[in-house]
């Protein structure tokens, strides 16, 4: 009788499943049959070994095989993290994604890998286990967690020293082979000052976070990013957020964007920097610099990125302001930063924080490109009109012949002699506000 089987089955007691080996899968209650059970020899009484994943090649590549690698990325569903995710099931890899918070945000990942390649794992960036068990059977772990705001629950501190510090130990506990890690490029252990009398506390335990990652996983990857564009981003959505624009359509600046030179590199190209340090040996202990290949002003890109949305001085509906001359942009930044609600969706992680980031200059310190792990990096001229598309304010006009259509001619580019005498034009103006104010 089924119903006498089930109640039979269910006096024992069962135990999960695991890949590695060498965990017990039934658990049998103390007794007469217990003891006549435990006497024998089982495969699960050896001790756990680490299993060859290379050996167990499948295909010929694709979405469809598998490539030897399982890899965890922790903040799979961040902007950085949905492109490695698709390159990642486009290799043939199998992917753990830890998640916290509700587990149908992690829905459309589901896709980027074919059947059974694609696992999720609940996991708390405070709690060491929920760590060791979504990094346990990889062979390789991405860590892009990251948040431009603090929050109640967490500082820059916790995300970005204290979280890598605990991710790289468990990892170098566990045998990963390969880790990478994400910084910023202007992270510094006494970060460069606009208008913040401290500097941004991001950028300085970023560079924490980075000496945390080396001590306990030497071995690892960092790619010292500036700001990445593409869709979805933060970057854009900042520049466009009505927050970023007063009452008089203008986008205040520090000292007008003339003095802040950019170095934006599109996401894309990110993408494929990361993936190609995975699998290249000189990439292991190294740092690289994530940038652009064309540097520009913060007030040219920004003219730009507004001509290409059909916004122009011309038409009444843009123009660049004094930030320093601006209090409600720090206010607004201010009280963005510090609301509980809408931090990251409704508010685009807008900070104060973040401006004083937006007027610093990308500053490289010599280190390795993406150029030197094979990347070809596309300019801004290739991918911004695509981009910003979605947000032209004449989207909807139709042009009869293709001389109306508006021509909106490249960035110009900076070259280091120009920079050199910007930053000494910068050094005199915020020496004449000092003394004004």
């Amino acid at each position: 009788c089924l119903i006498h089987f089930y109640k039979r089955v269910s006096s024992f007691d069962m135990a999960g499943l695991s890949v590695r080996g060498g965990l017990p899968l039934l658990k049998v209650p103390s007794g007469s049959l217990g003891s006549v059970l435990q006497a024998n020899q089982y495969s699960s009484e050896v001790e756990a070994k680490r299993l060859n994943l290379s050996a167990m090649k499948r295909g010929r590549g694709g979405r469809s095989s598998f490539s030897g690698d399982v890899v965890t990325v922790f903040g799979a569903n961040s902007f950085i993290g949905r492109g490695v995710c698709n390159r990642l099931g486009k290799n043939g890899s199998q992917m753990v994604f830890p998640y916290r918070g509700d587990h149908y945000k992690m829905m459309r990942l589901k896709v980027v890998g074919d059947l059974g390649q694609v696992l999720f794992c609940p996991f708390e960036l405070k709690d060491e286990e929920s760590i060791r068990r979504a990094v346990q059977h990889s062979n390789i772990v991405i860590n892009l967690v990251g948040r431009s705001i603090e929050t109640r629950n967490f500082k820059y501190s916790d995300v970005n020293v204290d979280g890598p510090e605990r991710i790289a130990r468990i990892c170098k506990e566990m045998g990963v082979e390969r880790l990478v890690h994400m910084s910023h490029v202007n992270a510094r252990a006494e970060p460069e000052r606009a208008f913040l009398s401290g500097g941004s506390e991001f950028l300085r335990t970023k560079y924490m976070g980075e000496l945390a990652v080396r001590d306990h996983f030497p071995g690892a990857t960092i790619f010292r990013c500036a700001d990445v564009y593409g869709q979805g981003d933060t970057f854009i959505q900042q520049i466009f957020s009505r927050l970023a624009t007063n009452r008089y359509h203008g986008m205040p600046l520090y000292l007008k964007g003339k003095y802040t030179v950019k170095q934006p590199v599109h996401m894309s190209d990110l993408t494929t920097g990361i993936m190609n340090s995975l699998y290249d040996p000189e990439a292991i202990g190294q740092t690289y610099e994530a940038l652009g290949p064309e540097r520009v002003t913060m007030h040219d890109l920004v003219t730009y990125m507004y001509e290409l949305t059909s916004r122009t001085p011309e038409e009444w509906n843009f123009g660049i302001t004094e930030l320093m001359l601006d209090p409600s942009a720090f206010m607004k930044a201010y009280f963005a930063g510090k609301t509980p609600f809408g931090g990251k969706h409704t508010f685009k992680q807008y900070s104060l924080d973040g401006l004083e980031r937006l007027s610093l200059s990308d500053t490289s310190e010599g280190l390795p490109n993406l150029t030197d792990l094979g990347v070809k990096l596309s300019t801004l001229h290739q991918k911004m009109p695509w981009e910003l598309a979605p947000r032209n304010q004449f989207n909807y006009y139709v042009y009869e012949t293709v001389e109306e259509q508006p021509v909106v001619l490249p960035c110009k580019t900076v070259s280091f002699a120009e920079e050199r005498i910007l930053r000494s034009e910068e050094h005199t103006s915020e020496l004449q506000s000092r003394k004004i104010s």
